[in-house]
């Protein structure tokens, strides 16, 4: 038997999974009924212990070709894990997969009861372990720190564009998922993945069409460098931002960001477009947001969380820029808002340098 001890000094007590490691994180909470793979393997899990809420997890295996990045979860935690894949595609068990990517786990627990102790006290610091510690300080302690900085790529590379290419595009690295990269190249686009701390005069210089600010973990504001080149890039070349690129843009433009109480996780959340007034389900995976109004006069509030009111996307139609703070490339989850892929060749085709 292993435990689960929450800050608040809950305990959940089940049978242990993955690598034998103790490990303390941030406890959230992912609502979506598939794709477990993908949330695996996404980087803006970094530093976080994952619950999944469907009860059952690993039946169809683990299928390399569907993963989206580096394991940078802290944590996972299932209410039942299927030792027994039934997948054509599956090349072997996920728990085989935890042990690899040194990822502690848990199965057998209430996952249910979990979750409605982070929505009533919001996202806490939590550990795995095999003993029940006295003293809770150092699970209160936690927070995650240098996150993008840990999952960022060292190196640029570049990836071709599906047939003809039509635009260039410099992906700034924050901890992009693949389908990002993926979405671009359907359209036509080349793309050169830049590692975070890329200054912006080498990303002019390699003179692109378009900048794409990916995904990424971790509080924004702590990222002062990104947010300093952003300051540089903003204005000169058409911009989409994606989650954390979303929240760097605002607060390079001088808006705020908050903390959620317990953030939006999985591929079955509702936002609204309120200039066309309809409703998109959307993949999400993020615990802060941009406060719209701190954007009054430099931007426009272009989508809203049906759930909660948050803000769920910005345009800032006078520098060629837009972000959303959903996952329009999916992976997992609905492809619905995939459409602001081709919004941003559009930019990018449509004489979009500047010399703001």
């Amino acid at each position: 038997m292993a435990y689960l001890v929450l800050a608040n000094g809950t305990v959940f007590e089940g049978r242990r999974i993955g690598a034998p490691l103790n490990r303390i994180g941030e406890l959230v909470f992912t609502t979506g009924m598939e794709g477990y793979l993908e949330t695996l393997t996404d980087p803006s899990y970094y530093g976080q212990i994952v619950t999944q809420t469907f009860p059952l997890i690993g039946n169809y295996g683990v299928i390399e070709e569907d993963f989206e990045g580096h394991s940078e979860l802290f944590g996972y935690i299932v209410r039942e894990l299927c030792d027994t894949p039934s997948n054509f595609r599956s090349a072997y068990p996920l728990n085989e997969y935890l042990v690899a990517k040194g990822i502690p786990g848990l199965c057998g627990v209430d996952t249910r009861e979990i979750v409605r102790i982070t929505r009533e006290e919001g996202v806490m610091n939590a550990m795995i372990c095999d003993e029940i510690p006295s003293d809770l300080s150092e699970i209160k302690a936690f927070t995650v720190k240098d996150a993008v900085d840990s999952v960022t790529e060292a190196v640029k590379e570049t990836f071709p564009a599906e047939g003809k290419e039509v635009c260039r595009v410099a992906l700034i690295d924050y901890g992009a998922k693949h389908n990002i990269i993926r979405s671009l190249q359907k359209r036509g686009c080349s793309v050169t993945v830049w590692p975070a701390r890329t200054t912006a005069e080498a990303i002019l210089a390699s003179d692109p069409d378009g900048i794409m600010l990916s995904n990424g973990p971790g509080d924004p504001k702590e990222n002062t460098f990104c947010i300093g080149e952003l300051k540089k890039l903003i204005g000169k070349l058409p911009v989409f931002g994606i989650c954390l690129g979303h929240q760097l843009t605002a607060l390079a433009l001088g808006g705020d960001t908050i903390k959620l109480k317990y953030g939006h996780r999985g591929g079955n959340q509702p936002v609204r477009d309120l200039a066309a007034g309809r409703t998109y389900i959307t993949s999400q995976n993020h615990g802060y947001a941009v406060v719209a109004d701190s954007l009054k006069g430099i931007g426009t509030e272009s989508f809203r969380n049906a759930n909660d009111g948050s803000c769920e996307g910005m345009d800032y139609p006078d520098l060629k820029c837009f972000t959303v703070q959903f996952h329009p490339e999916a992976a997992s989850g609905p492809r619905d808002t995939a459409v602001l892929f081709d919004r941003f060749v559009a930019n990018m085709t449509n004489g979009g340098k500047t010399n703001a």
